[in-house]
């Protein structure tokens, strides 16, 4: 069981290349860290012996490397000039369904449509009673397939309008990749939760959840989706090479609330999001770390003569560690960076049998401590997030193995206390430390076994993050405040939001 929360998906689209598939197949690849369960790729094509456009797909459980193992899956399946891909996570007792990997697609009245979501719908429960009592049979147990109900359903007289009738009746978030036979639609709710970016590969344009998608395959980063907007890229858009927008209407009182756990953990450094990159403000992020937790006042009684030495958490920590102790440099304090746990990259997915011995011997497997750093000396250990605790636990034990003067825990982000809605798979709230000790920051230090633990105060999360990024928008903060933007039901669990 994993230790950190888990983003649901992510996806990747686009219209117009020659070389669709392959392109869609690199731009998962590199947005594998938002989903490690399952990967497919739908395309659209006119079929000259058919007379018909049609939409093969490939999916399939397991990474993008492994799903897309053979090189002939692109020569004779993934066919057409237009793809959109998708990489899932998924909550509990779903990622065993095959119906579930997406894209989804289907064939109706107007023709093929496929789907990509990266999100969550908060009235999903409510839409799928409706459908049951209207006798809908169900395909697989995501609330994706609600969309295409909905859309499938519609009483408008064409596919878009359809589309946009479709999205005026689902809340929460999505970031949805649609494919058409003659069109790539890219959405983002209104509220703006998780990321979206336009770019243009070789003169045809492109969508990704992180522009990391766009690097690999040296496509142009162009701009974000707004929060709210309706992307239609078409044979008419790319030869005015200005896509069509339109405007989900807001219900009163929406605000953007983009997620700011994304630019804390999820989202790859190198990728810029919500017009911003990850790494620039995981770096403020540690300089708001140092001014509220200076390595003075962390190791003021340090029984070690030698400089502090800063630890990251590899990877997502890196780059908070980094600007926490340039930071505190600065301010004149005498510490160190260095690197005191190596990452090994090559875990896979190798057999752990339940219970706790075989889930420490996950975290040594994925970790292992530098002896010669850590020796004799008062260890800081940045981390991005603790959750249940557990991991941190058995890092500590391992670096506590090798003769530390002391060992302190800092966290780039408030203590989590609530469960998200929008797109992310967190523990329940009785199995969070901060919520098991009462966030009793002592006690959760003994948990961890650290001489101290602090966090970054909620406060200095937001102003960090707004400083980095300028640009007006609001973030969503449940997770660290409960404050819930989109009004969710809290007597519904995460499963009871699929129709399970």
């Amino acid at each position: 069981m994993s230790d950190k929360p888990r983003e649901y998906c992510g996806v990747f689209g686009i219209f117009d290349h020659p070389e669709a598939a392959l392109h869609t197949y690199y731009g998962l690849h590199s947005l594998q860290h938002r989903g490690q369960e399952s990967a497919g790729i739908v395309t659209s094509y006119f079929d000259e012996e058919k007379d018909r456009y049609v939409m093969p797909a490939y999916k399939d459980f397991g990474l993008v490397l492994s799903v897309f193992r053979k090189s002939k899956v692109f020569k004779k399946i993934l066919k057409g000039k237009s793809a959109i891909g998708h990489n899932r996570y998924s909550t509990s007792g779903s990622s065993k369904n095959p119906a579930n990997i997406q894209p989804f697609r289907v064939h109706y009245k107007k023709g093929n449509l496929a789907i990509g979501h990266n999100g969550n719908l908060s009235n999903a429960k409510q839409i799928r009673e409706r459908f049951r009592q209207e006798g809908v049979l169900f395909q697989s147990t995501s609330d994706t397939e609600l969309i295409l109900h909905l859309i499938s359903q519609s009483k408008e007289e064409t596919q878009m309008d359809q589309i946009m009738d479709a999205l005026h009746q689902i809340e929460g978030a999505y970031c949805l990749v649609l494919l058409t036979d003659d069109k790539l639609i890219a959405v983002r709710d209104p509220n703006g939760f998780r990321p979206l970016a336009l770019g243009k590969i070789d003169g045809a344009f492109c969508v990704a959840s992180e522009t990391c998608a766009f690097d690999i395959n040296g496509a142009k980063y162009i701009r974000d989706v707004e929060p709210g907007e309706v992307i239609v890229i078409d044979q008419k858009a790319t030869e005015a090479d200005e896509p069509k927008s339109y405007f989900i209407e807001p219900q009163e009182g929406t605000s953007t609330s983009q997620c700011i756990f994304e630019y804390v953990y999820f989202s790859r450094p190198d990728s810029m999001i919500f017009g911003e990159m990850v790494d620039k403000v995981r770096r403020k992020l540690g300089k708001q770390l140092a001014k509220e937790h200076p390595v003075n006042e962390v190791a003021k009684n340090s029984p070690s003569d030698k400089k502090p030495v800063v630890v990251s958490v590899p990877d997502s920590s890196n780059t908070a560690a980094i600007g926490y102790a340039r930071e505190c440099q600065k301010m004149g304090f005498d510490c160190k960076y260095d690197i005191g746990l190596i990452r090994n990259h090559y875990v896979g997915r190798t057999f752990i049998s339940p219970g706790q011995k075989s889930r420490e011997q996950k975290v040594r497997t994925k970790f292992n401590p530098v002896r010669g750093v850590i020796e004799g000396r008062t260890i800081i250990i940045v981390d991005d997030s603790i959750v249940r605790g557990t991991t941190s636990r058995y890092l500590v034990d391992m670096i506590r193995a090798c003769n530390p003067a002391e060992i302190h825990f800092l966290v780039s982000s408030p203590p989590i206390i609530s469960p998200c809605y929008y797109g992310m798979d967190f523990p329940t709230p009785e199995e969070l430390i901060a919520n098991k000790f009462d966030r009793d920051i002592g006690r959760m230090a003994n948990e961890i076994g650290v001489d101290s633990l602090r966090y970054l105060s909620a406060d200095g999360l937001v102003s960090a993050v707004k400083e980095a990024n300028p640009s007006g928008h609001d973030y969503c903060t449940a997770c660290f405040t409960a404050n819930y933007p989109v009004p969710v039901n809290f007597g519904v669990e995460k499963e009871d939001n699929e129709l399970v």
